[in-house]
């Protein structure tokens, strides 16, 4: 196989929007690792993955120390698409990784310890054969572990050179405001927040954009599909090879099933604006100046390709709007 070498004109295919009030741009549209990553998923159409986002100037990959499955072989396989293809590339990659949810057994796999957070960082760098990630995560709060002991364990990981920028995930507005006050006041300003956000889940317009831009820390939004669901994949019902029908975890049937009419409802505000539904999920996201990026996943190059899309056509008129909010009442 021939040695990849990555479109020279990647970077004239996609918008970059600061990340908070740090020095640090990021794409519209960043690519997630949790699915289609894992030990038992294709290597060489993941790779293929990895090479069609760099390719339209995708420079930003996420990970997190238990995707898989199982846990920990999203970076592994990442590690070794690095290995094989992006070496030279290093410089102009994004890589985050996330620690906090259950990784390995015992008191110290899990959560917010300074001891896991530590320890698991240091496994995340070596199956990625990396020296640093550029971005990690405290993936979820712990309310057992002082806020302090976790925050102070993020500023030391930057200290030491194992990251070079913090972030949170998951956390409500009140344990975020506090949290960024302490790394504030250690000198490791919050670079980003990762919540989920959708059409179909807004609770982080309920203080949480106006507190991230207030606190000058960026936004990355996750499940911006809402599993799938926001998708052409569920308008005329259920799909045998779809998520919800195979793999109940994360979608079950009847969720569709209740949301289907507002989802066709949806479909056809996106038709009337020369969009799928989900170029329209993710443009709707990207209006909103104080979100930073999109994190979508993908399971072909393909779906990379159509979701960029999104980013051609990122204003809706007061009456789309409105129709969308109706829609979703």
């Amino acid at each position: 196989m021939a040695k990849y070498k990555a479109d020279s004109k990647r970077y004239d295919k996609i918008n970059y929007r600061r990340t908070g009030n740090s020095g640090l741009l990021l794409p519209e549209i960043s690519l997630g690792l949790w699915h289609n990553f894992g030990k038992n998923d294709d290597f060489d159409n993941a790779r293929n993955l990895i090479k069609c986002a760099f390719d339209n100037g995708i420079t930003h990959f996420d990970l997190a120390n238990n995707y898989g499955p199982p846990y920990g072989s999203a970076e592994k396989t990442f590690g070794k698409i690095l290995k094989k293809d992006f070496k030279k590339y290093r410089d102009q990659l994004i890589i985050s990784s996330k620690a906090g949810y259950d990784m390995w057994p015992g008191p110290y796999g899990n959560f917010g310890s300074k001891k896991y957070l530590f320890s698991s960082l240091d496994q995340s760098l070596k199956r990625m054969n990396l020296d640093y990630v550029d971005i990690f995560y405290h993936h979820r709060p712990d309310y057992n572990t002082p806020l302090e002991e976790t925050m102070g364990a993020l500023d030391l990981i930057v200290k030491q050179g194992k990251a070079l920028y913090v972030g949170l995930s998951n956390y409500q507005p009140k344990e975020a405001e506090k949290a960024f006050s302490i790394l504030k006041k250690l000198g490791t300003p919050c670079l980003i927040h990762q919540p989920r956000y959708s059409l179909f889940d807004r609770w982080v317009e309920d203080g949480l954009l106006d507190l991230l831009s207030n606190s000058g820390v960026g936004a990355i939004c996750f499940s911006p599909l809402a599993q799938g669901m926001l998708t052409d994949k569920y308008i005329k019902g259920l799909p045998k090879d779809s998520r919800a029908v195979k793999d109940g975890r994360y979608l079950k049937t009847d969720q569709v099933l209740d949301k289907l009419p507002k989802i066709k409802a949806l479909h056809e505000v996106a038709l009337s604006r020369n969009q799928n539904l989900a170029q329209m999920a993710i443009s709707w996201i990207l209006k909103d100046d104080r979100i930073t990026s999109v994190l979508i996943g993908a399971s072909k190059p393909a779906q990379i390709l159509d979701n960029l899309k999104a980013t051609k056509n990122t204003t809706f008129s007061t009456e789309e709007l409105e129709k969308i909010n109706i829609i979703l009442k």
